[in-house]
């Protein structure tokens, strides 16, 4: 699914559209653009392996904002 969003251009990684292949690290905001909404957050930490405990996931990142629009963006 993210390579499908960053395909279709909703991904942006510190302000510029991101890539299926940009690597991330701590510190680095990602914004999904989805419908009418948008969500940003921060990266705090990055996982030790490549399988997260989904009680361990929201450790890895900080919500910045979750806005809801109330016109659809991509229309």
């Amino acid at each position: 699914m993210a390579q499908e969003f960053c395909d279709a251009r909703l991904i942006e990684v510190n302000g510029l559209t991101a890539k299926p292949s940009k690597e991330i690290g701590p510190g680095d905001k990602i914004t999904i653009r989805r419908r009418s909404r948008i969500t940003t957050v921060e990266v705090a930490a990055l996982p030790a392996g490549k399988q997260v405990a989904k009680n361990a996931a929201a450790e890895l990142y900080r919500m910045i904002s979750d806005e809801t629009l109330s016109v659809d963006p991509l229309a």
